[in-house]
């Protein structure tokens, strides 16, 4: 109930707070969740790891742009491609872009996933790619869970049977994007960091697969690095 409350009185004040940052809310896109602000401190603190002085990111799903808009903030020199499928989390992610004057460093681009980036030359060049997918399974939100779709997008929340369609299909796709050693990373829904670590692993395409927990001790957040696209290491002489 009380998510609900926070939710409509978002959406009746026009905004919400999020990492410290004042976002515009409207009700064609998603809320900004506090514990959302775990996937943006763990990339950012990722960032510092990777110590790279121009960082090139991607955040898929971008909602109402709060990931995308947090870690430009944080990360100043960081320049970011933001992405959704539907008209009102694009036209709340642009405003919120706008609205702290970030245009010159975050492009929001509206698409089924990567399609959103066809043909700006991005294969290859990504150093992290950030994403808070829905991850609600359709039977959840039919049943238990259908109290989230009164107010928000049912988009925001769907994800086929099991929750996991949006992962699987970012696991697959952001193989083409990354570079040798770039980060991806996941929220992901409760008693899900072991399956989404499972896609990452059986994927053979990522290393050092990681899980980080909240104040719960429950993962919220899932993360690898890609390996080098040059294939299997050569045997040590």
């Amino acid at each position: 109930m009380s998510r609900e409350i926070s939710v409509e009185n978002a959406y009746n004040k026009g905004h919400t707070t999020f990492m410290g940052l004042e976002l515009l809310v409207g009700p064609g896109a998603l809320v900004p969740r506090p514990e959302t602000e775990l996937l943006g401190t763990t990339a950012l603190d990722a960032l510092d790891q990777l110590r790279i002085a121009e960082p090139r990111i991607v955040d898929m799903c971008c909602g109402a742009g709060n990931l995308a808009c947090a870690i430009a903030h944080y990360a100043p020199a960081a320049r970011i491609w933001a992405s959704d499928l539907t008209d009102g989390c694009v036209e709340v992610s642009r405003r919120n872009v706008a609205f702290h004057g970030l245009a010159g460093r975050i492009a929001v681009h509206q698409g089924d996933l990567f399609e959103a980036f066809s043909g700006l030359e991005l294969a290859g060049t990504i150093d992290m790619i950030v994403c808070n997918p829905p991850y609600i399974s359709e039977k959840r939100l039919e049943g238990d869970r259908s109290h989230l779709i009164d107010l928000e997008p049912r988009e925001a929340f769907v994800a086929g049977p099991y929750g996991l369609s949006i992962h699987m299909r970012v696991v697959k796709d952001a193989q083409q994007y990354l570079r040798p050693g770039g980060i991806l990373l996941f929220e992901v829904g409760l008693g899900q960091d072991r399956q989404v670590m499972g896609l990452l692993d059986r994927s053979k395409s990522y290393e050092d697969v990681s899980v980080v927990a909240n104040e719960l001790g429950q993962g919220r957040v899932v993360f690898a690095y890609m390996k080098s696209r040059s294939g299997p290491s050569a045997p040590e002489a």
